[in-house]
């Protein structure tokens, strides 16, 4: 699967930076993808983390099942990582955040205190991910107010920015990482599915393909009632009864296959197909 592998160079940069980023900070928020929390870890967190505190935020957990989201916060936190059902986009999950990052500050202060020191630092927090994830997005909601740059395509935040939560707390924003090559084939098409990489830098036609192939197995009654697509329909076929059910023509009248490929890959991602977990612990 040559097709998914991608590490623009701008991430190898980013990549060494966090290794020193880390060594700043005394927690890592880690934000992952409900629907794939395994396919879109950054693996060298847990080897750079090592003694830091840890938090994995479920993120997008709207759009993954209830029952994917209970089992990969149980598996996380069996292998001493508490971890969290999170939605950026509507903040849904932050006071929970709030709540464990105060606790850290709290006790953070505390050990301060008995060591006699008396210019007490917050406590920091790196916030990682990779593209897309919604890092930006959970930092803006968390501060109350839009202090680093967000959007819909991987690869929009460029450098480090500390930000100031609260009294006892900070944040620090780092790019989106991907590692250099993707080994698993399952990983790096749950990557592309998903949108964690710019969709020109894939092969769209074999994503389709499996795009396809997902949603016949996982919803075939959705496809059938939106698009007139049935189970068993090939890829072409699939497509020229999604442009006429959604009236996507081209001038004549001729089924334009091009934007019925869009509509379907919007409508996954976005959620309106259904909630839907792509791995399991």
């Amino acid at each position: 699967m040559s097709d998914f592998h991608w590490y623009p160079g701008h991430m190898a940069k980013a990549r060494r930076a966090m290794e020193e980023d880390i060594k700043l900070v005394d927690i890592i928020v880690e934000l992952v993808d409900a629907r794939a929390p395994l396919s879109t870890r950054n693996p060298d967190i847990d080897r750079l983390g090592q003694g830091k505190g840890r938090i994995v935020l479920l993120n997008k957990a709207d759009l993954a099942s209830e029952e994917g989201n209970r089992q990969w916060i149980e598996a996380f936190e069996q292998s001493g990582v508490q971890a969290l059902r999170f939605v950026s986009k509507n903040g849904e999950g932050m006071k929970n955040v709030k709540d464990l990052l105060a606790e850290a500050s709290a006790k953070k202060a505390e050990r301060d205190k008995k060591r006699g020191i008396r210019m007490q630092r917050p406590v920091r927090a790196l916030v990682a991910g990779i593209p897309n994830v919604g890092k930006s997005t959970f930092i803006n909601a968390f501060a109350k107010k839009n202090v680093t740059k967000t959007g819909n395509k991987p690869g929009v935040t460029k450098g480090k920015q500390w930000i100031t939560v609260s009294k006892g707390i900070e944040l620090l924003d780092t790019p989106g990482i991907l590692w250099p090559k993707i080994d698993d084939p399952k990983a790096a098409l749950y990557l592309a599915l998903i949108g964690s990489m710019n969709d020109d830098a894939i092969n769209t036609d074999s994503l389709l393909t499996e795009l396809l192939r997902l949603l016949q197995e996982r919803v075939p009654e959705v496809l059938l009632e939106k698009y007139g697509i049935s189970a068993e329909d090939e890829e072409e076929t699939a497509l020229i009864k999604a442009a006429v059910k959604m009236n996507a023509l081209k001038k004549g009248g001729e089924p334009d296959t091009d934007r019925a490929a869009g509509i379907l890959f919007e409508a996954y991602r976005s959620g309106k197909l259904g909630r839907m977990t792509l791995e399991f612990p």
